[in-house]
């Protein structure tokens, strides 16, 4: 119970940090050119909390999806020029260029956080698993298209359709915007060789290689006692790094070696304070789980992460990289052949929140990477140039620097009306695919994922 409420308050923290960052830049900015500023809110809807300083009502919405700085010169309809009474208020005209100051002030406080965040991940270090940094094939289901297409555990992705790939995001990024992957591949040799795979959609409909799996570590959370593990002498804290002298390069690889050498006694290996230990161990057959197993349990994958290393990567490589990663999304979203699996790879609120959590739950220096991509895509999405959003204002007061008068209330009002009703009806679409995706799984697959290794590495090792 502490370890959620933890996790819940970090995750409020973390995300009300960041709308509070992007809402203050437009305060302070709109102060700074002597703007109008009637509210100053950190969520939506009815106030949890409200207070009047001075012509300033500071408050928190209960709806933590946001946050807005009431200003009514930027206004383009002109209807925040009524006070509560509906009385007109016959404001000062605001100059284009303050106009356009202020609407980017909201997108440079995230990118000024994001720096932050990123010069406390350069100092203290991150923790780093090994497909953030390769993509090399720790599994491979001998059933998938994948095998038959020719690739093998060990393998390292470098490409797919000519473009780089460098981790496994990048990997679920590229395979989410084709149809049929031509995969450059290096192998443990060092050959390299090209591969058509076919893409598929997934468990939560987005497109992806079917039954390959990063490389991960065999590390020993429990062993159940009386089993074969127990008997051959692997304890918690071991690292299986060999069973029936093949190298195992993730859990499913351990699992699928396991369960060939059924009733047979093998060779295996584990890596105990940095010694290599070898022992002797017999997989025995389970008839509950339909394969053999020796008796040990992993870590839960979802959520501990086998990191080995800590790096530092540079601030300005990290805001590159998280830049570049929006962009290309972006990219595909224009683009006829990458727009149908780009717009089905995207996430909304639910999505957000699951991410934080998941952040969290792997550690505060990855909730602080998480928080620092989370800003720099915050503030490239803020500032397109949609009305609604920061970047359409920017559109609005060059329009008025280039005819030198605004944009009609009425005009404007009809165009900020058909983007709001637009972007309201892909709220609503992306909280539906967020149920479809994430919450409805829960309550109709629950037991089938609960058994699933590739899912749920809680379960003893087959």
């Amino acid at each position: 119970m502490l370890t959620i409420l933890y996790t819940l308050i970090v995750v409020i923290l973390l995300l009300g940090a960041t709308i509070f960052v992007h809402e203050l830049g437009h305060f302070l900015v709109a102060r700074w050119c002597g703007l109008v500023v009637d509210t100053f809110s950190i969520g939506f809807g009815q106030a949890l909390w409200k207070r009047k300083v001075g012509d300033v009502t500071y408050k928190i919405g209960w709806i933590p999806f946001g946050g807005y700085v009431a200003l009514p010169q930027m206004d383009p309809t002109h209807s925040n020029t009524a006070t509560a009474d509906k009385e007109i208020r016959q404001l000062p005209h605001a100059a284009p260029w303050k106009k356009i100051l202020v609407a980017i002030a909201g997108g440079t406080g995230n990118i000024i956080f994001a720096f932050l965040l990123a010069w406390i991940i350069y100092l203290v270090g991150k923790p780093s698993a090994p497909e953030e940094r390769n993509c090399v094939i720790g599994y491979i289901d001998t059933n998938s298209a994948a095998y038959a297409s020719g690739l093998r555990i060990g393998d390292e992705i470098t490409a797919i359709n000519n473009e780089h790939i460098g981790n496994w995001n990048e990997l679920f990024l590229r395979a989410a915007l084709t149809h049929y992957a031509q995969v450059q591949v290096r192998a443990a040799t060092g050959d390299s060789r090209k591969l058509e795979i076919p893409v598929v959609k997934g468990a939560i409909n987005i497109p992806h290689i079917e039954g390959i799996g990063p490389q991960n570590f065999c590390n020993v959370v429990s062993v159940i006692p009386g089993s074969s593990a127990a008997k051959a002498g692997i304890r918690s804290g071991d690292r299986v790094i060999e069973i029936a002298g093949q190298k195992l390069m993730s859990r499913e690889h351990m699992i699928a070696v396991v369960n060939s050498h059924c009733n047979e006694e093998v060779g295996a290996a584990v890596l105990r304070d940095g010694h290599r230990v070898e022992l002797r161990v017999k997989p025995i057959y389970d008839a509950t789980i339909g394969r053999a197993r020796i008796g040990i349990q992993f870590p839960n994958a979802l959520f501990d992460m086998d990191y080995d290393q800590i790096v530092h990567p540079k601030p300005m490589a990290q805001i590159s990289e998280h830049a570049a990663y929006v962009f290309r999304v972006l990219k595909a979203l224009t683009t006829p052949g990458e727009m149908r699996g780009a717009a089905e790879g995207l996430g909304g609120p639910v999505m957000v929140l699951w991410m934080f959590w998941w952040a969290v739950k792997r550690g505060i220096m990855i909730a602080l990477w998480f928080t620092c991509f989370f800003n720099v895509n915050l503030a490239v999405l803020n500032l397109l140039p949609i009305p609604i959003l920061d970047g359409g204002h920017v559109v609005f007061a060059l329009w008025e620097m280039i005819t030198r008068r605004p944009l009609h209330a009425k005009v404007a009002n009809v165009i900020m009306n058909f983007f709001l009703y637009l972007i309201l009806i892909a709220a609503v679409v992306l909280l539906y695919r967020d149920y479809i995706r994430m919450i409805h799984p829960l309550f109709k697959h629950a037991a089938i994922e609960t058994n699933a290794p590739a899912v749920n590495s809680n379960a003893p090792a087959r």
